[in-house]
């Protein structure tokens, strides 16, 4: 039995601030990302592996969906960036949705 990381602990491990606003913007990802626990307890070693290419795992401000954003300008930082992202979402059979001329993927959910 696989223990459902809860959303105050989501939020610490991606190093945001506890608050009612975080609990409710993280709350409003998790029922709009079908599958959203069955990938959740592998954000964070995701997030982990994407720091030393200046990427990281957030939530958006704009849709409600966590994000996976790379702010490096380095091509071969950008290409391990998606080289990771892809693969992670391989392994966990998640959805990713490119964000347009930028580098950014929203994850959709789980595949069906």
């Amino acid at each position: 039995m696989s223990i459902k990381p809860d959303i105050e602990n989501i939020l610490i491990q991606l190093n945001y601030n506890v608050n009612d606003a975080t609990k409710k913007q993280l709350e409003n990802i998790v029922a709009n990302t079908n599958g959203f626990f069955d990938f959740a307890k592998h954000l964070f070693s995701l997030n982990d592996e994407l720091k030393p290419v200046d990427a990281f795992v957030a939530m958006s401000n704009s849709n409600n969906y966590l994000k996976l954003k790379s702010n490096s300008s380095n091509e071969s930082e950008i290409k391990e960036f998606e080289d990771i992202i892809n693969s992670w979402a391989h392994k966990y059979k998640v959805n990713l949705q490119k964000v347009e001329n930028k580098n950014t993927y929203y994850i959709i959910g789980k595949n069906s």
